[in-house]
């Protein structure tokens, strides 16, 4: 099979590329190609059975300055890319969805069972109240796992953008007759993450800091829960997905380990591993970060064969170079 992986210079990219087991046709900005480009998707485009598309704008921005930026990439770029296939013919697409879709992830409350809260109010946050509120009665609620299933409710640019994607994807899908699958990526870490960047995520922020000596900065009160999945996993999720799907439709995955862990773990992970500073628990907070999102991998399990293979622990180690 010959593959076009966008992004192919990239953290993620670079490593789907080492795991594929197909011809590649790399295409990333760093190398002066832009997805956004139809002159070059139609010179890479031609003889491609697939597209793994991987090339985004990433992290939650930094103001709202942000938002031409990402809906010039991820939109704009994602609905040129769709155009050049259905123009060559190339009818099944693999895209890096994220987990950022579903904002806050599932709850129970002990009075009303399964809710979805709304945003949680600044008011609360600066009081240090960070966990969601039943939106019936005020309870406060337990989280649970989320499947893909559960209605998106994106909170800041880089979501919104990531579920356009989604929709143009589908909508390709439908008028094509292509098939196209997301792969929803929970919070992705391990080698050759970017580091030193405000769009890097959390695990490459602290650890940026501890090499610089420095503690590591945990927001909120370091409670709130994620689920860390290796690279090299995700990158396995990806060649697996080249086989799966219906067709005319977008079928969507959640790719994750299954074990949640907390941000406030996280740190104390990399700060023993490198031997740095204890992390600081800061109180601070960000109106576009949603409190818990733990995934199901179900679904990825069932459908693609998709377990994630390597422990927090073993991953940690390896990322913190110890």
């Amino acid at each position: 099979m010959r593959v076009l992986l966008t992004g192919a210079a990239g953290f993620i990219g670079g490593h789907i590329a080492d795991t594929l087991d197909h011809e590649v046709v790399p295409l990333d900005l760093a190398t002066g190609d832009d997805v956004r480009d139809p002159a070059t998707l139609d010179r890479l485009l031609p003889g491609v059975d697939a597209v793994i598309h991987q090339a985004a704008k990433v992290g939650l921005g930094v103001d709202v300055a942000d938002l031409p930026g990402y809906a010039s990439v991820n939109v704009c770029g994602t609905a040129a890319l769709l155009a050049a296939m259905a123009r060559h013919g190339v009818g099944r697409l693999v895209l890096a969805g994220s987990m950022v879709v579903y904002g806050e992830g599932a709850y129970d409350c002990p009075h009303h069972g399964g809710v979805r809260p709304g945003p949680r109010r600044a008011a609360d946050l600066a009081a240090g109240l960070f966990d969601p509120r039943c939106p019936v009665c005020g309870s406060v609620l337990a989280p649970s796992v989320i499947g893909e299933d559960a209605p998106p409710d994106p909170r800041n640019a880089y979501a919104t953008t990531k579920l356009a994607q989604e929709h143009l994807a589908a909508n390709w899908a439908r008028e094509t007759g292509g098939t196209a699958v997301s792969l929803r990526y929970h919070n992705v870490y391990g080698p050759r993450m970017p580091r030193d960047t405000p769009y890097a995520g959390v695990a490459s922020l602290f650890l940026s800091a501890l090499l610089a000596g420095r503690a590591p900065r945990v927001f909120e009160d370091g409670a709130q829960r994620r689920d860390f999945v290796h690279v090299r996993d995700v990158a396995r999720a990806n060649a697996l997905a080249l086989a799966a799907g219906t067709e005319g439709e977008l079928t969507a995955y959640n790719i994750a380990s299954g074990v949640p862990r907390t941000v406030g773990e996280l740190a104390a992970a990399l700060a023993a591993r490198t031997g740095g500073p204890a992390p600081v628990t800061t109180g601070e907070y960000r109106l576009g970060d949603v409190r818990h999102i733990v995934a199901s991998p179900a679904k990825a399990a069932r459908e693609l064969g998709f377990r994630a293979e390597i422990p927090f622990t073993d991953g940690m180690a390896e990322f913190a170079g110890r």
